[in-house]
Parts: structure tokens; sequence; C-alpha cells
């Protein structure tokens, strides 16, 4: 398991979490502070989500076939119009792709598997970034939410949406040529989680004649979870954003099957309070990143090392002063390390490597 980032520094940043988060830009604790305050007015004690609340600040934009400033287009494209699975491609212009395929990231969003689409304003911004710094498609899963629709609708979806990109292509109107045999799944948080399962079901269970071959799959603070309290989540709890063990717990409750706990297999995936998953040979390698300010880095780091045990090809990015969900705020300066590693990963796995 190679790692990249000061990972020995994460106890010390422990010691500087008041610190990292007076040092964020005020843009950015306001957004955070927004964002956690809908969470908590929006997560009703019955399980259910006020979404006509959650809607005032999880603001949405449309796709638009003009490029933007940096040449960026995007098209809706509708996967299963019965059930409302539809994805965002965000795909460069001709002139910047060149003529050589470019690889097709799959993204998951995160919002606890209940909250955002991928229509939400910051999301729609970060996959326009990524489809810039990387040099790839884009596809940005609009997968259906919790508790309306519990596991496994959010693992269906995403394997559906492989399956679509096989059978169909994406549509006539992306002008640039892309690699299906380079396709990559990614995801933050909750999305990272969707973005593991669906990467362990295709590989275990892979449609014939298919022409998308998972190359890597890259996990931004991946949401799992487990009965067990970790260090971090005790150590960080009322001190780190976004995060905390009440607003996770209602996810939990949200997403998982009725009367299930958090070590079910959906959330708890590193062997600790049962077997550790089967991962078949064609599993991909993996890219995980995890922040020093995220509650739920123990578990991101077991993730790592179950990996490792199981014989994948894993890196992880610790980056010590990252809150969880830094990376849809660009002006924070581990967005530009982040973007630079994803990068690199993709160009590193492909199958010329």
């Amino acid at each position: 398991m190679s790692s990249t980032g000061n990972g020995g520094e994460k106890m010390g940043a422990a010691k500087k979490k008041g610190q990292g988060l007076a040092a964020l830009p005020w843009t950015v604790r306001f957004q955070v502070f927004a964002l956690s305050a809908a969470c908590d007015l929006s997560q009703r004690r019955d399980g259910t989500v006020n979404r006509s609340l959650f809607s005032l600040v999880d603001r949405q934009t449309h796709a638009s076939s003009r490029p933007d400033a940096r040449g960026v287009r995007s098209a809706d494209v509708v996967v299963d119009a019965s059930r409302g699975l539809w994805a965002r491609v965000f795909s460069p212009s001709a002139e910047q792709a060149g003529t050589a395929p470019l690889p097709v990231v799959v993204y998951f969003h995160g919002g606890g598997f209940s909250l955002l689409a991928a229509s939400s304003r910051p999301l729609d911004a970060m996959c326009r970034r990524f489809c810039r710094e990387l040099g790839a498609v884009i596809v940005s899963v609009n997968y259906r939410l919790a508790p309306e629709h519990r596991y496994p609708a959010a693992y269906d979806d995403g394997e559906d949406v492989l399956r679509y990109l096989s059978t169909t292509g994406l549509p006539a109107d992306i002008s640039v040529p892309v690699d299906l045999s380079r396709c990559f799944l990614a995801g933050d948080s909750a999305g990272g989680n969707i973005a593991h399962h669906v990467a362990h079901r295709w590989t275990t269970s892979p449609p014939s004649n298919t022409h998308v071959r998972l190359a890597g799959i890259v996990l931004l603070q991946p949401y799992f979870g487990g009965e067990e309290r970790t260090d971090a989540e005790l150590r960080l709890e009322g001190v780190a954003p976004i995060v905390n063990m009440r607003r996770s717990d209602w996810a939990w409750r949200a997403f998982l099957p009725e009367g299930a706990d958090r070590n079910h297999t959906a959330a708890h995936v590193t062997g600790e309070a049962g077997p550790e998953p089967e991962l078949p040979e064609a599993f991909p390698p993996a890219m995980v990143v995890v922040g020093g300010l995220d509650s739920l880095q123990d578990w991101q780091r077991r993730y790592a090392a179950m990996l490792q045990r199981k014989g994948k090809a894993v890196q992880v990015l610790e980056l010590p002063d990252a809150i969880h969900s830094f990376y849809i705020f660009p002006e924070l300066p581990d967005v530009g390390k982040l973007d630079k590693d994803f990068k690199t990963f993709i160009e590193t796995n492909t199958p010329d490597h």
C-alpha cells in the first residue's frame, strides 16, 4: 500500500483542529455552517427528509450544451425514466480533447445517501473541474436517494449506469472520442461507498461482451462505518465539521434495511465485526483520500488496509488539514493536490501500463 501526503502527522493534526477550522476562508466557513444547519433541520426524527427545506440551500443548475469559460459542456442522459435514473455528462471541447480517446470517470456524489443531486451547484462545478483538470469525460450519476429508496437502490442504479454505457454508450452529441476500457469509478463520502460496492458487483459478475473495463476506483473520504466508535469519531465529535455521529447514525438508519445495524455489509467492509468481503481478481486498483479533519478517517484507513490484505493495489492520499467535503471548495489548497494525484492515478492505471 503506497501512501502520499504527510500521514505521519495525523496525530499532530488532531491537536490543531481549532486552528485548522479557524484557518478556513470565511466563505468556506459560511458554506459549511449553512450546509450543516440545513442537514440538521432536514433530517427529521421519524427518519424522513424535509426536502422542501433542504432545497433552500441546495441550489440546482441545468446542464448546458454551451461550453463554459474553460471549454467544458454538459448534457443530461436518461438511463431509466421509470425510476428517475439519469446522469449528467461533462465533456471538453473537441479542440481541447484532441484525437486520442479520453478515459471515462463515472462519479457518485455524496450526501449521506439521502441528500444532494448530480445537478447540485457545488457538485456540478466540481465535476466540471474534474473534466478540465483530469482530461476525462465525467458521468455524474443521479442515483435514487434514501430513505425513499433504501439499500440496495443506489448500488443497483450505479451498476445499471455501467450497463447503459456498455450497451448504449454516450450521447451522439458528445463530440469527443472515449475509451470505455479506461473507465474509473469515483465518489465522495457516501458516493465513495457506492463506488466500492458497484466495483465489487461489476467485477464479481461482469456482463458478457461488455465494453466497460474498470481501470480503477477513486474514493474521496469514503463513507464506511460500524457499530464501533473509532478513535477519530470520538476525538473529533463536536469539533470536525460536516460529519458527526448523530448525522452519521441518522444516515445509516435511512439507508440500511429496516432493522439493520451499522455492521451491515453495506457499511462495514473491513472485517472487524464479520467476514471481510471476497474481492474478485478483477477488482481494480484503488486510490483512497483521507482527511485529517474528517471523523471517518479511521474507517477509510481500515478500508485501504483491507484492500492491501486482499492483495489489491491501493494508494492512500493523506491530507492532514482536510475537512470532510473539502473537494467542493476550490479555494482550499488541498484541492490542487487532489486533482494532481487523481490525474496521475488515471494516467498510471491504463491498459497500456
